[in-house]
C-alpha cells in the first residue's frame, strides 16, 4: 500500500424541484459502492447554515464526501456497472457535475 488516500468532493448541481427525487435515488446506490473495494466512506450531503458571511449555500446542490484508498480504487468506482447505471438513471435530473480529486499534502 505504497499510495496516499484520495479524497472526492463531488458536487452536483440539481434541476430546480428535483433535489429530493435525486437524493433518494443517490442512496440506494450508496450500498453498492460502499461495498466497492478500496471505498472508505461515501457521504451524500446538503447545505447546512453555519451563519457564516464566506459560506456558498445552494438549495439545489448535492455535495458528496468520498474517500479511497487508492486512485486504482476511485478509478474502478468510475466503471463500476451500478455506477454506469446510476449515471443513465439519474443524468436527466442533473445540471452541472464538478468534482474535486485530492491527496494529503
Amino acid at each position: 500500500m505504497g499510495s496516499a488516500m484520495v479524497h472526492v468532493i463531488a458536487s452536483i448541481l440539481v434541476k430546480p424541484g428535483y433535489l429530493q427525487e435525486y437524493v433518494s435515488l443517490f442512496k440506494q446506490n450508496v450500498p453498492k459502492v460502499l461495498a466497492e473495494q478500496g471505498c472508505v466512506q461515501y457521504t451524500p450531503c446538503v447545505d447546512a447554515d453555519a451563519g457564516w458571511p464566506v459560506q456558498s449555500l445552494d438549495p439545489r446542490r448535492l455535495t458528496v464526501v468520498e474517500r479511497w484508498e487508492s486512485m486504482d480504487a476511485l478509478q474502478a468506482h468510475s466503471r463500476a456497472p451500478h455506477m454506469v447505471d446510476f449515471r443513465k438513471t439519474v443524468g436527466h435530473l442533473v445540471e452541472s457535475v464538478n468534482l474535486r480529486v485530492v491527496k494529503e499534502a
